[in-house]
């Protein structure tokens, strides 16, 4: 176990041991660039003689315990030992601990518009230790009082209220009130010339101050007043539903650069990617994305903040929990009335491929340690926990479900829980005994397959029969039948329509389940299973549903039965068995008229995929090229300035091959080609220029132009992914080199990556395949978890598709013991290889 790591049992047993009452925490952040001076009282209580408090830090400065100074030499980077504790306790820790640019711990940066500083902090799962001394651990919460000097023209906010500061000179001090009691994790720290944008919101608690921020430089694109809109129509549905009020007096959302993901729940002090401050055009699903983000880290004030698991084990409720409350509010109390079938179509799909990896685990996960825990902030932990939440809000009712969730909250209210807590107020409030549930549900893994068995006589149904299939992939997992609670739909098309005629609700259990209300009945153009997608399964047609949904997915009128439709079309090619040509086909024939432009966005990503790793090599390009025209054509006919058209040109900067197709994306950036309504904005035009550098049609000194017109911090992201794109020998050795020299910060390393590894260019990337493996050790002894994760998964060779690249892999994975965390990963890439072999065989055939 690295030093840095904290196994459960470990934490399980300081628990018992400590109780920590009081932090009080001192910051000084008028020195830069590299550290910062931290200095930590905490106040707690011991029944144990010795214990540990975890920091890390490039240098321990003091550390005395009980009035005592302590021996700090044998500090070994992560904790400090604590020696002769007695039945309470004062300990003060000062140090110098660093600043980073990995987004872990205080993550410092300086913005190339105007040089100002911006900091903020990221602690999930246990980066608090980065910043000051704590007990790194959800179930030892305690209150914390923060004082922070900084320079006197920046904001200074924290999970109290911002104080009036105190300044002298050029430096001011804000001293903070103590916070309620909460855990280590969820503490935060935001500091710097921040734009801050203010309103209030009068909920049950009385009236809650709230802040918008994000950096001076982003301050024109900032629309608050719809993201204000948004906060406040969630106060009010999660505080009706939860019959409690918001905990946390205040509610601050910053925006931050440089963010490693989309939000963070820090409690009254929420940070999210800056990238939901659009600077450019978007469509309407990313204004629906971030309002589900907004939403999300809003539930978790209560299921998470006020209420928060014992240990990380129960991390999946955590986040199950608000990707469904996010989802549940964001249809109930928003414009954003068809979430769930962005769920379905986004959310699920990634849920379906990270069931199948042979890294698949239970929702109610082993968390032996703080390294399985960070790579299992994934699919299963967010969306198949969600999926099965919503399946378990159909079965015991959602009235009750939320009389059960009142119950937990105001039992729980500032404690740490375990899953049985919960279960046992939904229990008692539903009258349903949840163990089955439990066990087939949260304690197993993999995802079950549904098919519909119909028998006729005539256009009449004799009977219908429901078979379920055991999880398949990956080999060797239980072979678990579940209880599914899901729709039955039945449609009949009348003229150019596909409309529902009936839909049963019915319960699945075992292999076979027959259908009685189904016999009889005329039998419909289209059976679709778990119609309102309210159960996790794949799903499969009939043959008659089949032909219909080849000839006719643009006449189904509802946007969720479509996407179910797509979704496992989608599935069916990623398994083998719909060819990929068959699936381009379906896109060809039916994504022009799909009115859901996430749905559009995101079939378009797919199909992107299985064109590059699906499709046999000697139909990738005829594949592209076709979607290329198409999307042309599409984009042309759609209405001016319509999200579809913006949707459309963007696809075909990503699929265009030919040179008709290059010359006409050149001509859009140029403006010799102008479509009504397109404007080429800044984004735009970097995505253009992208597509131009991969294929060779722009060079280097054409990106640097482009890069003096937007120097700004995303514009310097842009040119790194450009720049990494260039297909020469020369551009993949700098990205290379810059890669791995350790000096990116996370958003450079994470766009450079994204650049380097580009469909066309497998000569110029192979010699970098075994380069890849052989650094990997070093990458996890020498990097941060977050930086060594971004590395491993994002330079995999996805798209180098061979038996070599496959074999390579499982050597690798089969033989590195001490880096569990790249052994997963790697194995995960392992099988997106050996998937996509059986894919283009399939193809090829």
């Amino acid at each position: 176990m690295t030093i840095t790591n904290i196994s459960r049992a470990e934490a399980a047993t300081r628990a018992r041991e400590v109780s920590v009452a009081s932090y009080q925490v001192s910051l000084d952040l008028t020195e830069g660039p590299n550290t910062f001076r931290s200095t930590t009282r905490v106040l707690f209580a011991s029944i144990a003689a010795q214990s540990w408090i975890d920091l890390i830090a490039p240098e321990l400065l003091s550390v005395q315990l009980n009035g005592q100074a302590l021996d700090i030499a044998n500090y070994d980077g992560a904790r400090i030992q604590l020696e002769n504790l007695t039945e309470t306790n004062e300990l003060i820790v000062e140090a110098n601990c660093a600043y980073m640019n990995s987004g872990e711990g205080l993550h410092r940066f300086v913005d190339p518009v105007d040089e100002e500083v911006y900091l903020y902090t990221q602690f999930e799962t246990a980066d608090a230790r980065r910043m000051y001394a704590c007990f790194e651990q959800p179930d030892l919460k305690a209150t914390f009082q923060l004082t922070v000097s900084a320079p006197a023209h920046w904001q200074v906010i924290s999970n109290a209220a911002t104080p009036e500061p105190l300044t002298v000179a050029d430096a001011a001090t804000w001293r903070f009130e103590p916070t309620p009691v909460m855990s280590t994790y969820i503490t935060a720290l935001v500091a710097g010339p921040y734009a801050s944008f203010r309103d209030s919101y009068e909920g049950l608690g009385g009236t809650y101050p709230l802040g918008i921020f994000c950096r001076q430089s982003l301050a024109e694109f900032m629309d608050a007043d719809e993201i204000f809109q948004i906060t406040k129509q969630g106060f009010a549905f999660f505080e009706g539903v939860f019959d409690l009020a918001y905990p946390f007096g205040k509610y601050d959302q910053l925006f931050v650069p440089e963010f490693n993901a989309g939000a963070m729940e820090n409690a009254g002090c929420v940070t999210f990617l800056e990238d939901y401050v659009f600077r450019s055009r978007v469509t309407a699903a990313a204004y629906e994305q971030r309002a589900n983000t907004i939403l999300h880290e809003m539930a978790h004030m209560w299921f998470g903040d006020l209420v928060t698991m014992k240990w990380w084990d129960d991390l999946w409720l955590n986040e199950s929990f608000a990707e469904w409350a996010s989802h549940y509010a964001s249809v109930n109390a928003t414009k954003f009335t068809e979430a769930w079938t962005s769920f379905a179509i986004q959310r699920k799909a990634w849920a379906y491929r990270q069931d199948q990896l042979p890294s698949t685990h239970p929702i109610a996960a082993n968390m032996t340690d703080l390294d399985a825990v960070r790579v299992n902030f994934d699919g299963i932990t967010y969306a198949k926990g969600a999926s099965a939440l919503k399946q378990l809000v159909a079965w015991v009712g959602e009235e009750e479900f939320l009389t059960g969730l009142r119950a937990y909250f105001k039992e729980f209210a500032w404690q740490n829980t375990e899953l049985p807590d919960l279960l046992r107020h939904l229990e008692a409030a539903s009258g349903r005994d949840l163990s089955d549930w439990t066990r087939q549900w949260l304690q197993t893994s993999g995802v079950n397959l549904l098919r519909a068995e119909v028998s006729t006589d005539g256009d009449t149904m004799t009977s219908v029969v429901i078979e379920q299939e055991p999880p398949a992939m990956p080999a060797g997992l239980e072979p678990i039948l579940r209880d599914h609670r899901l729709g039955i739909g039945l449609y009949d098309r009348k003229g150019d329509s596909l409309e529902l005629r009936e839909r049963l609700a019915v319960d699945i259990k075992g292999a076979r389940t027959a259908v009685p209300a189904l016999a009889g009945k005329t039998q419909p153009d289209l059976l679709l299973l778990n119609d309102e997608d309210l159960t996790f399964a794949k799903i499969r047609l009939d043959d008659r549903s089949k032909q219909t949904v080849i000839s006719a997915i643009d006449e189904i009128q509802d946007s969720l039965a479509r996407t179910l439709i797509w979704g496992a079309a989608w599935d069916m090619t990623r398994d083998g068995e719909m060819s990929t040509g068959d699936y381009v086909s379906l896109v060809s024939a039916g994504l022009a008229t799909e009115a859901d432009v996430a749905v559009v966005q995101t079939i378009l990503r797919q199909v992107h995929a299985a064109v590059d790793q699906y499709a046999a090599p000697q139909n990738r390009n005829r594949y592209a090229s076709a979607l290329a025209d198409n999307l042309w054509a599409w984009a042309r006919a759609a209405d001016p300035g319509s999200d579809h058209q913006l949707a459309f040109v963007r696809g075909l900067a990503a699929m265009a091959q030919t040179p008709k197709q290059l010359q006409i994306v050149a001509d859009l950036l140029s403006g010799d080609e102008e479509l009504a309504g397109l404007k080429v904005d800044t984004d735009l035009r970097w995505g253009l220029l992208q597509s131009l550098a991969a294929a060779g049609m722009a060079d280097a000194a054409r990106i640097e132009a482009e890069a003096e017109a937007d120097p700004t911090a995303t514009g310097r992201r842009h040119r790194a992914m450009a720049l990494a794109s260039l297909p020469t020998a020369e551009a993949k050795a700098d990205a290379w080199a810059a890669i791995m020299g350790g000096e990116l910060p996370n958003a450079l390393l994470d766009a450079t990556l994204g650049g380097f590894s580009r469909a066309g260019q497998a000569e110029i990337l192979a010699p970098y395949i075994p380069q890849y493996f052989a650094q990997l050790p070093k990458i996890w002894q020498d990097r941060t978890p977050e930086m060594a994760q971004s590395i491993t998964m994002l330079l995999y060779p996805y798209l180098a598709v061979s038996e070599a690249t496959a074999q390579a892999a499982e050597t690798f994975a089969a033989g590195d013991a001490e880096h569990p965390a790249a052994v997963r990963l790697v194995g995960e890439g392992a099988d997106s290889t050996r998937r996509a072999l059986r894919a283009r065989a399939v193809d090829a055939g």
